[in-house]
């Protein structure tokens, strides 16, 4: 008579059966690629279980962002702001470098034109006085500036020291009213005066005669006739002619070529020693 339950392999036998199979189901994975179709069935058919069992995790962050509190937004709120105002600060930061190094390069590509000794100095300062054009750098004596030092930047000439301390000194601009240097134009070297008006953006060439040859366009460079700058520098382009026939001299007006209100390193030139420190200052600044 049969037994109404048939006794199967042990459970030994059917791990060491089922450790074989998988033993060389690895085997064949990794030196064959006859698994390869069965994988890619078996990946498509398993998205569907992790779809879902990713489901209760997008459920409650679904939750927690319709749940939150007004606080709590405003709070991000606040400080997503604050974040983007330090991104913005460090920007502009970034900005003002570059724009401070093009200035530097710029000003040692002058420095290297220039046959005197030269120094670059910061603008530290400004004259509160609305009338007078006037600067504070923040180099003296004690580094070789004196009065008279020419100064200049990257576009043109600017001032010289009308007083110099020991570690900071004073410029008058060209645009001063009671500064004067001499000029010659470019083109054709016709020597003039350059006066300043008290406007930052305008000189004057003063007692020109009417049938000097001068016209709109004309690039004035400075003469270095009395040694106070040096020969051949930027000092303005000529941007208005006037001739009146009953007047004795042309009305001339010239745009400064040096950035008056807008230089924050300049450069000092300071390699000439022997001249009169009232040279180039109208007569009301010399007394």
């Amino acid at each position: 008579m049969k037994p109404l339950f048939t006794r199967g392999p042990s459970p030994e036998s059917r791990i060491v059966v089922l450790g074989l199979v998988a033993t060389a189901l690895i085997l064949v994975n990794l030196y064959t690629d006859w698994l390869d179709p069965v994988r890619e069935r078996l990946s498509s058919l398993a998205a569907p279980f992790y779809w879902i069992t990713g489901t209760p995790s997008r459920v409650g962050d679904w939750a927690e962002d319709q749940l939150r509190t007004r606080e709590e937004l405003v709070e991000e709120n606040s400080r997503l702001k604050h974040q983007v105002m330090l991104l913005e600060q460090q920007t502009q930061l970034l900005a003002a470098v570059r724009a401070e190094n093009t200035q530097l390069k710029e000003l040692m590509n002058s420095a290297e034109s220039v046959d005197q000794r030269v120094l670059v100095a910061q603008v530290i300062g400004v004259s509160p006085d609305p009338l007078e054009h006037v600067l504070i750098i923040d180099k003296g004596r004690s580094d070789g500036v004196r009065d008279g030092t020419a100064i200049m930047d990257a576009s043109g000439l600017l001032g010289q020291v009308v007083e110099a301390g020991d570690f900071s000194s004073r410029v008058l601009l060209i645009t001063d009213a009671d500064h004067a240097l001499p000029v010659q134009v470019l083109r054709n070297s016709v020597r003039a005066v350059a006066e300043g008006t008290g406007d930052l953006y305008r000189l004057k060439l003063r007692h020109l005669a009417n049938t000097s040859d001068i016209r709109e366009g004309d690039l004035l460079l400075s003469s270095g006739l009395g040694g106070r700058f040096p020969a051949g520098y930027p000092v303005g382009e000529v941007i208005a002619v006037r001739r009146d026939p009953g007047k004795a001299f042309a009305d001339v007006d010239v745009q400064p070529r040096g950035l008056m209100n807008r230089s924050r390193f300049v450069l000092a030139v300071i390699g000439n020693e022997d001249v009169d420190p009232t040279e180039g200052l109208a007569p009301a600044a010399r007394d």
